[in-house]
């Protein structure tokens, strides 16, 4: 059921597949508009095909949302790439685009957002970290410092956008059950599973309820982190 024309509007980076595709559904489901950002079409209210790592693109894509749904709600930054690989093997190129994507797509998009938000004077951002970027890893570090620069500049945003009417928070999940994740994983194995309380990956639609959570507190949640992880971390 499409929401109707008046439902507020959400903007989810990401959306076209994997988690970003959960929360878009989530958040449909749950009544809101959802314009999806993506280099991929995606089954949202509005499909913009745009790369996060372009901040001139992120802010037309951000005017066309305003023009078309009216000024978002708010804002999920789900967009992002991950790959294990030991330290020596992490070239230039790999860190450049880990953090261009990761991070440099997070600020971009809030970037392109938060001045419409602040015109307005209302508004929720979302950004997704990793469990990673709480407690680190080894064999995947310019991720997890990737995810935890988001949880930092989260935090900061929170506090440089407080008393204007716009909250920040981040989700940081642990292991997800998505394509993200090879099915060779050491995150897939029975071994690591078998540490888990909830003895599984936690599921995107988990994820998703954190992200829901969050928009519907609103500012009785500024600058938090919640981390749903099926019990990796206690």
């Amino acid at each position: 059921m499409t929401p109707p024309p008046d439902s507020p509007v959400a903007i989810v980076t990401g959306a076209a597949s994997g988690l970003g595709a959960s929360v878009a559904a989530a958040l449909s489901t749950a009544g809101w508009r959802v314009a999806g950002f993506d280099l991929r079409p995606s089954d949202t209210t509005l499909s913009v095909e745009v790369d996060v790592t372009d901040a001139a693109a992120l802010a037309a894509a951000a005017a066309r949302v305003a023009r078309e749904l009216g000024t978002a709600d708010a804002l999920v930054t789900v967009a992002g790439i991950y790959e294990e690989l030991p330290l020596e093997s992490i070239t230039d190129d790999r860190w450049d685009r880990m953090l261009a994507v990761n991070i440099g797509g997070t600020v971009n998009a809030c970037a392109a957002v938060v001045p419409q938000m602040l015109e307005r004077g209302s508004g929720a951002i979302v950004t997704i970290s990793s469990d990673l970027g709480l407690g680190g890893s080894q064999g995947d570090a310019h991720y997890a410092a990737t995810k935890g620069a988001i949880v930092g500049f989260s935090r900061s945003l929170a506090g440089e956008l407080e008393g204007r009417g716009i909250f920040v928070n981040s989700v940081a999940p642990g292991a997800a059950d998505t394509p993200m994740l090879a099915a060779d994983s050491p995150w897939r194995a029975e071994s690591f599973l078998s540490t888990l309380p909830a003895g599984r990956l936690v599921r995107p639609d988990e994820i998703a309820a954190a992200v829901l959570f969050f928009l519907e507190l609103r500012g009785a949640c500024v600058g938090q982190v919640i981390s749903p992880n099926a019990g990796a971390t206690i």
